[in-house]
């Protein structure tokens, strides 16, 4: 036994409200890994739907990693949303054209690079993460967060915005986990291990 299937899109037999998003995304900019879910109480196609103004003009990307897990309600803000912030006016005169489109010359709107999520993630229900932010391998995010900065790895955070409550482990261990990279394993192995894997001994798996 190795494990469900990584291509099914639905692995819970009789139930579509949870997939694995890899199977399900269509649009190019959004990457995710090998068995990260994403749970919704309606619809999973609500998850592209949370990912608010992702413009391939702007060109940035959500890069989700492996083995996460996505709540519903968790909406992505994209670099798009962003307006500028210290000029006299934030509004958006250039899109309009018909005689504002002068007013972004030599100039650019804010832009804070790709949202990057690690793995192992898990993201709690109605979380939000702003544009450009990156959230560390095994960190947890509290649901109805708004996070503004970035997570370091197993890291708890909750808040409005988002504040680090705990470290999962110590220093010493987080640094052996990232080392570890479990995630990366053969599925066989990963098989093998899951009874460690729901542990709390980190010198079983290594």
């Amino acid at each position: 036994m190795t494990g469900p299937d990584k291509n099914q899109a639905f692995p819970l037999a009789g139930h579509d409200r949870l997939c694995f998003l890899k199977n399900v995304i269509k649009n190019p900019q959004i990457q995710v890994g090998d068995y990260t879910y994403y749970d919704d109480f309606e619809d999973v196609r609500n998850f592209e739907k949370n990912i608010k103004y992702l413009f391939d003009f702007v060109g940035d990307r959500l890069i989700i990693g492996k083995f996460c897990m996505i709540a519903s309600d968790v909406t992505f803000i994209m670099n798009g949303a962003n307006h500028l912030s210290k000029s006299i006016s934030a509004y958006p005169f250039a899109i309009f054209g018909l005689g504002w489109e002068k007013a972004m010359e030599g100039k650019r709107y804010p832009y804070k690079g790709d949202t990057v999520i690690g793995n192992d993630v898990w993201i709690g229900y109605g979380a939000t993460i702003m544009p450009g932010v990156q959230i560390g391998d095994g960190a947890i995010i509290a649901s109805k967060s708004v996070v503004t900065n970035n997570v370091a790895p197993y890291t708890v955070v909750g808040g409005n915005p988002a504040r680090e409550i705990k470290k999962r482990f110590s220093d010493k261990e987080i640094e052996k986990l990232l080392h570890l990279k479990w995630w990366d394993w053969p599925i066989e192995r990963i098989t093998r291990n899951v009874q460690n894997l729901t542990g709390d001994q980190i010198m079983e798996l290594i």
